[in-house]
């Protein structure tokens, strides 16, 4: 069999629909918490309370300019953002309340340009993949009220293109990340991750770290993070490494959350990622029990 027929083979290969699911609650939660810090003080993030670029009048660094919203349209886009969000996450109306807070996050994505941030410019492309696959469908009060309606059982197995996009993403993301760090200064310089525990950034853990452990071990880890980096569609595309590569990552960001302070929701949100579009079958194990209780339970009567 050809790569290419592989491939096809594995794109179209029927998924769990609890995959999706688990980034249908914990995604929102996680791209929420990050924005938590700019939505209290809406008025100055998007609204005209606050500095903002002038407009640049059509030039290249700025090819759109969204002008600051009046306070009271800034606090009330605030509020359909949370509430859309946390919409999603109890599955009540998943896919429409999925694609307004995907809505609002490009808005601000794009009106707040100065301080977007990976979550800024991920979170949008990531909710509107959910919203367009059958979120809400096992798990949420959609689920429930379907049930409670009669409804066919969700299938448990579907061909998702949505999931198979937002496996892809992670890898996409680290391969990128590791060429861009490849040129740069990462095979140049042998402490380059020493020094960014020094940044503003700077935890306890970074700190305690940084102080006992040697400084040839930061070199070390800097070679396995820019290999892992390089090669992550090699890692994840061989069955034989993908579970090494899967534990490395969650590992990874969670020493990136752990001593990079604000990096955290970035961090909570790549680890979502790589729990439901690669994580092992038994991680789901629980969360699979509780799907087939709650469709077990007794159906009620449809109203004549």
């Amino acid at each position: 069999m050809s790569a290419l027929s592989k491939l096809d083979e594995w794109l179209h290969e029927p998924l769990p629909v609890l995959r999706l699911e688990l980034l249908r609650i914990a995604a929102p939660l996680a791209i929420l918490g990050f924005m938590s810090g700019r939505l209290i003080h809406a008025d100055e993030w998007v609204g005209d309370h606050g500095f903002h670029a002038p407009d640049l009048g059509g030039d290249y660094r700025q090819p759109l300019y969204i002008p600051p919203l009046p306070s009271t349209l800034a606090w009330a886009l605030a509020m359909v953002m949370t509430l859309s969000a946390l919409m999603c996450a109890a599955g009540f109306k998943a896919r429409q309340s999925g694609l307004v807070f995907a809505a609002t996050l490009a808005f601000v994505a794009v009106a707040d340009r100065l301080a977007a941030f990976t979550v800024s410019k991920m979170s949008p492309v990531v909710m509107l993949a959910i919203a367009l696959g059958p979120a809400g469908s096992r798990i949420g009060f959609d689920a429930w009220r379907e049930r409670r309606l009669g409804g066919k059982r969700a299938k448990q197995l579907r061909a998702l293109p949505s999931l198979r996009f937002l496996q892809l993403l992670p890898v996409v993301i680290y391969s990128a990340s590791g060429v861009a760090k490849a040129r740069g200064d990462w095979l140049k310089m042998p402490r380059v991750l020493w020094t960014q525990l020094h940044d503003t950034y700077q935890t306890a853990v970074s700190f305690a770290l940084a102080a006992h452990l040697p400084g040839w071990s930061w070199t070390v880890m800097q070679a396995l993070v820019l290999a892992f980096e390089i090669g992550a569609p090699l890692w994840f595309a061989l069955p034989q490494t993908r579970r090494a590569a899967f534990v490395f990552a969650v590992g990874m960001h969670a020493m990136i959350g752990l001593m990079f302070g604000p990096v955290v929701w970035f961090a909570l949100l790549m680890i979502t990622l790589l729990v439901g579009g690669w994580g092992p079958p038994a991680l789901f194990a629980p969360l699979e029990a509780l799907a087939e209780r709650l469709e077990r339970r007794p159906r009620a009567t449809e109203p004549s």
